[in-house]
Parts: C-alpha cells; sequence; structure tokens
C-alpha cells in the first residue's frame, strides 16, 4: 500500500464497498493499522472538491474522488489494488484538499 494508490475498500453501510483513493504518508502503511483515504463514486458534480478519473487513469469507468468524503478505515477492509495516480493528479488531489478542510 502507498499513497496515490486506488484500492477497493470494503465501507461500513451505506457506502459499501467501492474504490477509494489512499490518502496516508507512505510511512504510515508500516506502522498503522488503519488508512485515511478519499472515497470515489460515478456521481460526479464538477466541484472543488472532486478530481475526475477515466479509464486513462486506470478506473474502469468515469468516476470522481471526493475529499469532501475523507475516512480512516482498517487496513484489513482494503482489497485488490486498482490503479495509482500519476504525480499531476495526485497533486490536484492535495489542492482539493486543502480546499475541501479549509487549510489554506
Amino acid at each position: 500500500m502507498r499513497r496515490g494508490e486506488v484500492w477497493w475498500v470494503e465501507f461500513p453501510a451505506p457506502i459499501n464497498r467501492r474504490p477509494a483513493l489512499l490518502l496516508s504518508r507512505n510511512e504510515a502503511y508500516d506502522i498503522r493499522t488503519a488508512a485515511t483515504v478519499a472515497v470515489i463514486s460515478s456521481t460526479i458534480r464538477n466541484n472543488r472538491t472532486e478530481i475526475r478519473l477515466t479509464k486513462e487513469d486506470g478506473m474502469q469507468r468515469d468516476c470522481a474522488i471526493n475529499l469532501d468524503e475523507i475516512h480512516t478505515v482498517f487496513k484489513g477492509k482494503i482489497h485488490s489494488k486498482i490503479t495509482t495516480l500519476s504525480e499531476e493528479k495526485m497533486r490536484a488531489v492535495s489542492n482539493a484538499a486543502i480546499y475541501a478542510l479549509d487549510l489554506d
């Protein structure tokens, strides 16, 4: 597990199983039992807290990372790597997270 990877995650209901982007710093995966992730949804709202993903990013269909939906989940709930995002896409994720969490 590494920051910037997209994995299938088993969330509690009503979210259930869906892709999520790993957000935790890389060092945390070796020492923590949980990881911080952002939910990925096929619902695309085109707002500043979303980053669009397509087949070019390694996804099966168009979707969006929603930085308004950040969760911490046990690593045992994370299964099957889907793809790794580019540095450019991760810079966009960082900017969206800053906006979503009002860290500016």
